[in-house]
Formats: structure tokens, C-alpha cells, sequence
């Protein structure tokens, strides 16, 4: 089997090759290509990739190419984890909205469009050389904003599903405070990606039957602990019976998180010095497991998720990512995994078309996704909101366009005025016009 990885140069790919090792039975890869344009990068990165596989007597073959087409070329399976323009561009999205009051964020708000501006081009070229040169392989992206470039690489006729690293954090924190296995903790997860809610929590049976829901024992008994973890008030955990996700703080706290943002180090400079010290770790040749400095570059858990969506989708052993032995019926429920797919009326309030992020049921046919119990106005109508947002960012990704970029940002909840969407797309442009042609 072979797995190609096209930004395999990030400092996240050593967290990949720690999970191919622990879960070779799951998903036995004999060759793993990392391709990346930028050498200083891939060939540390590739040298401990190479020594934590080898530390599991894992027997992969591991191949470093700058090539995109040779790398993926007969691939089973392809993740994407692109950064186009990497930190720097990060950094730029992360400062230019602060100067019209609005969160520097790079996939939520005014920055949020910009890297999906950049990044949807880039990602649809990459998928056409994927299908010509391995014509059944599936495409993974974990490439942000996760369901905008999912959305993109459907609309094209592309076997892609789409991967965040939320509900599975989630899931692990959970299982923990509940002491039950991970694989055995189903959440009721449900929105747009980095725009979703744990609904309910429900701990399987040794048939795979789901239990009655634990979120409001896990509210009352640790509230105050999740609550911290993503930086809301646990009084608004408790009033809607939710656990958001972290992202739904720009959008419940918007003017806390800018005046914060305004006095702080931004992330952008925070992972771009976490990068630099993981390719200084990468380049100890003692070095052989991944180092704990890489859980503070964020993508916890990407390494398990990846694992257990590829194993699904090519059918080659259980989906848990666990490791373990499951119990009799309980395989088929581990096939079960948060993905982001085609709603295909899940959400009845949103198009077909739209990408939600969702439990689904995954196997080679693709991502299914699983009913979901209705939602009330709170959650629908910002979801349709954003949806919408989603929409037109995607329409000027494609065909480019002043006027598309701004009738984004007048979609997008968190801007919405003309005046401030017109001042976010002066600066949008000034400052992505290298990976943007049309705005040169």
C-alpha cells in the first residue's frame, strides 16, 4: 500500500509517522512518500519520520520528492496538508484584520478567506496531477479551511473527504474524564468545520449500541475545566447544553479575542518559533519518537484520525485507530468517524451541495453522513450564515474578483458592514497578491 502526503515537509508529519507505526496493523503502508517544494524542510522531517518508523520496526519504505506527480503516482491514498505561503502568509492573515476591529484568524473571518483564497487554486491543481497519476486513490485534506477546500475538491469530481482534528480531541479529553475507552465515547458532533457543537456523548455497548447521553454529568462535573480549555464561560456551556468548539469563540467573544489579540503575541509568531525549534529537534540524528514539543504546535490526534479514515476507506482492518482488539459487533460502529462531507440533505436548512462536518459512516464508497436529531435557531441560523459565507468565498477562490472577495465579507457574520468590508479587502489584496494572480 502507498501513502503519499503533499506538504509532507510540515513539522506535523512526524505526529503521522508515530501513528503509521503504533497502528501498523490498522493501515500496513509499505511505501510512505512525502513530497514538498521546500528541501530545508522535507529532508528533517523525512529523517525522523524514517527513525520513528524504524524505532516501531515498522518496514515502510520511505521516499522524499520535491516531484508531485512521481510522488503520488499509483497511491492508494493522498493526504493534503498544504500551507500556501506558509507562517509568513499566516502572520499577514493574523495582523491586517485587527486594523478594521475584526479577529486575525487564519481560517475564521477576513483571514479565513484569505488563505482560502490562495489555497483553493493551489489544492485543485494538486488534485488533477492526483487523478492522473492514481486515478483511484482517495485524497484526505486536512489542508484549512478544511471544508471550503473539501468543498472545492467535490464540486470537481474528486474522491475526497475532508479531516479536522476537533472531534477527536474531544473525544480523547472526554473519554478521559468519563474513563472509558476512547473508541467506545460516539459524540453527537455537529456543524460547519470550526463551526461546531458536542451535542451529547453516549458510551457504546459491546454491540456497538450507543448508551444514554453523558454531556450533561460531564457539564456538571467538569464544566469549569472544559469551559477554561476553550476559553468561554461555563455558564454559556451549561445554558445551551453544548460543548462548542474552540472556534466558536471568535464568534461568541469576538471583541474580547481582538482586544486580546491586540496585546498578545500573535499564534502565527508563536507556531512559526515552534517550528523552528521541531526542525532543530528534527535534525538530532538520536532523535526517534516525536517530541513533546510538537503537541503545542497543535493537530492533536491528527495522526489517529488520518489512520482510522484511510483504513476505512481502503478497507484494510479496523477504524477505530485504537490499536485494540474490538469486541464482537462492535467493528462495524468504529467505522464510524466526525468527517466533512456532502450534506445531502443531513441539514435540511442548507443546500445538498454544502459541506457539513458530521459523524459518518466511512467505507470505500466514501463519507455517509449519519442522521442528525434537528437544530434549533441558535445553532441553525448561524450555521446557515456561515454556510452562505462558505458559498460565495469558495464562488471567488475559483474565478476571482474584487466585488466576489467583498460579498464574502459582507456574508460572513462577524463583518457584515460594507464600509469594514471594503477596508478587509483593500488590505487582503495588498497583501496576498503574490498567490493571487487575478489581484496583481
Amino acid at each position: 500500500m502507498k501513502l503519499a502526503v503533499v506538504g509532507g515537509g510540515s513539522t506535523y508529519t512526524p505526529e503521522l509517522a508515530d501513528g503509521l507505526g503504533r497502528l501498523r496493523e490498522i493501515l500496513p503502508v509499505d511505501e510512505l512518500v512525502l513530497v514538498d517544494p521546500v528541501l530545508e524542510r522535507l529532508e528533517p522531517v523525512g529523517a525522523v519520520v524514517r527513525r520513528i518508523l524504524a524505532r516501531y520496526g515498522h518496514p515502510a519504505r520511505v521516499v522524499l520528492t520535491d516531484d508531485l506527480d512521481a510522488g503520488v503516482e499509483d497511491a492508494d491514498a493522498v493526504l493534503f496538508q498544504l500551507r500556501v505561503g506558509g507562517q509568513e502568509a499566516r502572520a499577514q492573515d493574523e495582523a491586517w484584520p485587527l486594523d478594521c476591529g475584526c479577529v486575525g484568524q487564519e481560517t475564521t473571518g477576513a483571514g479565513g478567506l484569505a488563505k482560502a483564497l490562495r489555497t483553493v487554486p493551489v489544492v485543485l491543481d494538486a488534485a488533477e496531477r492526483v487523478r492522473r497519476a492514481a486515478p483511484n486513490a482517495w485524497i484526505v485534506d486536512f489542508t484549512n479551511p478544511v471544508g471550503i477546500v473539501t468543498r472545492a475538491l467535490l464540486d470537481a469530481g474528486h474522491r475526497a473527504v475532508g479531516l479536522c482534528n476537533v472531534a477527536i480531541s474531544f473525544q480523547r479529553r472526554f473519554a478521559a474524564m468519563l474513563d472509558v475507552a476512547p473508541n467506545r465515547l460516539r459524540l453527537d458532533h455537529v456543524g460547519l468545520n470550526h463551526l461546531t457543537w458536542e451535542r451529547g456523548l453516549h458510551v457504546l455497548d459491546e454491540h456497538g449500541k450507543p448508551g444514554p447521553d453523558l454531556l450533561p454529568t460531564l457539564l456538571a462535573e467538569h464544566g469549569p475545566a472544559i469551559a477554561e480549555d476553550i476559553e468561554l464561560p461555563v455558564e454559556l456551556l451549561r445554558a445551551q447544553g453544548t460543548v462548542p468548539s474552540y472556534y466558536l469563540r471568535y464568534f461568541y467573544a469576538h471583541d474580547a479575542v481582538v482586544s486580546a489579540q491586540r496585546h498578545t503575541t500573535s499564534r502565527a509568531q508563536q507556531v512559526a518559533a515552534i517550528e523552528r525549534e521541531l526542525l532543530e529537534l528534527y535534525a538530532d540524528p538520536t532523535l526517534d519518537t516525536k517530541p513533546e514539543l510538537l503537541e503545542r504546535r497543535g493537530g492533536a490526534y491528527y495522526s489517529e484520525a488520518a489512520v482510522a479514515l484511510v483504513a476505512a476507506l481502503l478497507g484494510t482492518g479496523s477504524g477505530s485507530g485504537s490499536g485494540s482488539a474490538s469486541a464482537a459487533g462492535f467493528e462495524e460502529s468504529e467505522r464510524v468517524q466526525v468527517a466533512d462531507v456532502r450534506n445531502n440533505g443531513t441539514l435540511p436548512f442548507l443546500p445538498d451541495d454544502a459541506v457539513i462536518e458530521v459523524p459518518s459512516r466511512i467505507d470505500a464508497n466514501g463519507a455517509t453522513p449519519l442522521p442528525v436529531a434537528p437544530l434549533g435557531p441558535l445553532h441553525s441560523g448561524l450555521i446557515a450564515h456561515v454556510a452562505a459565507y462558505e458559498e460565495l468565498a469558495l464562488d471567488a477562490a475559483l474565478r476571482g474578483g474584487r466585488d466576489r472577495v467583498v460579498a464574502a465579507l459582507l456574508a460572513h457574520p462577524l463583518i457584515g458592514q460594507y464600509d469594514i468590508a471594503e477596508a478587509l479587502t483593500d488590505r487582503l489584496l495588498a497583501a496576498g497578491k503574490e498567490h493571487l494572480p487575478w489581484a496583481r
